[in-house]
């Protein structure tokens, strides 16, 4: 949807930003990302490949700018996001940010000496995967796919789906980009009617919070992986609660190479496993029932 390549794309310097404007209405439908290297010209990722939308070589003032834009011009108020290599600008953008590591001990404090950003495009997909939403009615599923594989639209179509069919779901938006609040707390995304929405916070804590705070019949995350998110399903699991959740994984066999999340599934935590293959238009959902 075009408005929402603006949504990015607003982000840019006002020359970089008028490149991108100008960029054909088909390539602005289904470009997924921005990425801007420094040195490098800017770029949009479309299901083929990457493409140069302007010529000159970005600078670092340049990634300094999107970086300002996204924050309001309040990098420190994003500091706890920039730890964990990304900040979520309004709407829904999440921009992701490599550069130098600062450590602390053996944490990232922060990133500077910023060198590349990566500008997702959120998208909401009406009818992702439609097929196969009655299958998972009732049921807790993790939804696998390569990065960049088309997770995070599933998951918002699934919340979306059994929300309005009115199962109480809470949404641990950790980045922001599932649900999209505004700075007075509506969705800039559908999510359903009977959804709520904690973000910002670190999805494991969200949970918790979320299963102590709002009653859910399901509680939905974005990108399980540590033992933090493990620890979060099986408190989940035991307190009678569904998980909705993704995971970065090729396949169903590459899970298996994932110990906490294959410990997950061993124990029972998933009732069905989606896995997510090929680009755009072509992408196929196929459902494995636990």
């Amino acid at each position: 949807m075009p408005e929402r390549f603006a949504a990015a794309a607003a982000l840019l310097p006002q020359e970089l930003r008028r490149a991108a404007l100008a960029v054909p209405l088909m390539r602005r439908a289904v470009c997924e990302e921005l990425r801007l290297r420094a040195g490098q010209a800017p770029a949009l990722r479309l299901p083929e490949g990457e493409i140069p939308f302007a010529e000159t070589a970005l600078t670092g003032a340049d990634l300094a700018a999107v970086l300002e834009n996204a924050t309001g011009a309040s990098l420190h108020a994003y500091a706890q996001q920039l730890r964990r290599g990304f900040v979520c600008a309004p709407g829904g953008v999440r921009v992701g940010v490599c550069g130098t590591a600062v450590m602390d001990g053996g944490d990232v404090h922060t990133i500077r000496g910023v060198s590349s950003l990566c500008v997702r495009v959120a998208r909401q997909k009406p009818g992702a995967g439609a097929a196969i939403l009655p299958r998972l009615r009732g049921k807790s599923v993790l939804i696998l796919s390569a990065p960049g594989g088309g997770k995070t639209t599933f998951l918002r179509e699934l919340v979306r789906s059994q929300s309005d069919a009115g199962v109480r779901v809470a949404l641990a938006d950790e980045r922001g980009e599932l649900a999209g609040l505004s700075s007075e707390g509506a969705p800039g995304f559908d999510v359903g009617k009977c959804t709520d929405v904690l973000s910002g916070a670190p999805k494991a804590a969200a949970a918790m919070l979320l299963l102590r705070a709002m009653g859910p019949e399901a509680v939905a995350m974005d990108e399980l992986g540590d033992a933090d998110d493990a620890a979060a399903v099986t408190a989940l699991m035991g307190s009678g609660v569904r998980v909705l959740a993704t995971a970065h994984a090729a396949d169903f066999d590459d899970l298996r190479r994932r110990p906490a999340l294959r410990e997950l599934a061993e124990r029972g935590a998933f009732d069905a496993l989606v896995c997510i293959r090929g680009k755009g238009a072509d992408r196929v959902y196929e459902v494995k029932m636990l």
